[in-house]
């Protein structure tokens, strides 16, 4: 159904709002708007510090809210309960998208992240004791294959153990997680006291679930999903900025609304965020250009990733902290910024192996990229065997031939002494964020600094 059509019927007022409405899929910031937008219409603003009534996904209890769904409002007129974000709608079915949704909120939400997990380990049947201590490397890809039908898990080496290790470090209970929405099936099955309404967000859902087949009968459900193509994510933009726009008489050039789009990868949320950013900066000025997206918005964390990991093999101290401290700004996780710094100091050292076992004599730090693909890659394929194929361990020789190439010439840079010195400290970094208070910026300070001196 379309949300427009379904505000406009509202308005009208002709007929009695339906009791229930789902609002689910993965543009965040076109739900959170179509949500304030029905609240506007079913509840006056007066009554809303009364009879509004929020709980979110992560801390759902159905019992509580079925009680808050019966419950007549605190004052008279009508009465809406949100459930923000749930879990109620997931099965195996959906755990291609649980797993995304990992991926997707990892950096910058973990703690959303942590909760998809932990549903992704009850659906499953695992638990953080059949994974941690890497034992989730016992997992074969059959295995996976056969538990997350549609996965691949060819990259699960690169997000599940960051994952585990947030989740065993802040000792989550899976207990927590209730998966009983019978009582709540009964109660929209046989309805809701009239004027009372409930309003469910998710990111996830399978739809032969029977609580998604009863609301799809007695309510509204409006799927929200992420526009493909740049063509089509920049006039999505566009048109959720206008009434901002309008208000201030401000418009952007084209370049602008792309240079945004490579900022924030046209999440609609983060783009909205930098076009409000965009219009205090740019104070009495009318036209929003390219250029004050470049000095408003700053890098992408992808820009800050590779400068930082730049940095790091170029012993350059003070841009490597400068590209660190920019990371923790842009909210990144301490534990994937030492995964990232890990991977590099790996790659580095696995170059030093394959230049050490005497078999790559044609290699020296001035080979042009070409001589190398022709001369030397071929025999790297043979020296790493089936752990150079593509979607292997994640070791160096499965990677693009160009990072192997800058990996060997990097490595010149280096002793193998002191590579190694590194990964053992790197160990020792692990352990520490995962046992010990101390600030994990700090932590990664002075490790950059001994790489870069």
């Amino acid at each position: 159904m379309d949300v427009d059509k379904i505000l406009a019927d509202l308005k009208k007022g002709q007929e009695a709002p339906p009791p229930c409405y789902l609002l689910y899929g993965d543009e965040e910031y076109l739900i959170k708007d179509a949500l304030n937008r029905i609240i506007a219409i079913l509840l006056p603003t007066s009554d809303k510090d009364l009879n509004l009534f929020f709980m979110e996904g992560e801390y759902e209890d159905i019992d509580i809210l079925c009680e808050m769904i019966l419950t007549p409002p605190l004052i008279p007129g009508g009465k809406i309960v949100v459930l923000r974000n749930t879990r109620l709608f997931q099965s195996r079915r959906v755990l291609p998208e649980i797993i995304q949704q990992i991926r997707s909120h990892f950096e910058k939400y973990p703690d959303r992240a942590v909760g998809y997990f932990m549903h992704f380990l009850k659906i499953t049947g695992w638990s953080l004791d059949d994974l941690k201590d890497d034992k989730w490397r016992k997992i074969t890809d059959d295995d996976w294959q056969k538990i997350v039908e549609g996965d691949s898990g060819h990259d699960r080496g690169i997000w599940l153990p960051g994952i585990i290790e947030v989740c065993v470090s802040r000792g989550v209970d899976m207990s927590q997680i209730k998966d009983d929405t019978e009582h709540l099936e009964d109660i929209l099955k046989s309805g809701i006291p009239e004027g009372n309404h409930l309003i469910i967000t998710a990111e996830t859902v399978d739809k032969r679930k029977r609580i998604f087949r009863i609301i799809s009968e007695i309510g509204v459900v409006l799927h929200f999903s992420q526009l493909k193509g740049e063509v089509r994510q920049k006039n999505a933009l566009m048109d959720a900025a206008e009434d901002l726009l309008a208000k201030t008489g401000k418009k952007l050039t084209s370049n602008a609304w792309t240079a945004i789009g490579k900022k924030t990868d046209f999440n609609l949320a983060d783009s909205m965020a930098a076009v409000e950013k965009l219009i205090a900066y740019t104070g009495e000025r009318m036209l929003i250009d390219d250029s004050d997206v470049e000095e408003v918005v700053g890098k992408t964390k992808e820009d800050t990733v590779f400068d930082l990991t730049r940095a790091l093999v170029d012993k350059d101290l003070n841009m490597a902290l400068l590209n660190l401290k920019d990371l923790f700004y842009q909210g990144v996780n301490h534990l994937l910024i030492l995964s990232m710094i890990a991977r590099e100091i790996r790659f580095l050292f696995h170059a030093k192996i394959f230049i050490r076992s005497g078999k790559l004599s044609s290699f020296h730090a001035n080979l042009d990229y070409d001589m190398f693909q022709k001369f030397c890659y071929p025999l790297i394929r043979e020296l790493t065997g089936d752990a150079g194929k593509k979607g292997g361990r994640g070791d160096l020789g499965s990677q693009h031939p160009y990072v192997i190439y800058n990996a060997l010439k990097n490595s010149y840079r280096f002793s193998y002494e002191h590579l190694m010195k590194q990964l053992d400290e790197l160990v020792d970094l692990d352990i520490a964020f995962k046992t010990t208070a101390r600030d994990p910026k700090v932590i990664l300070e002075r490790f950059i600094i001994n790489v870069c001196t």
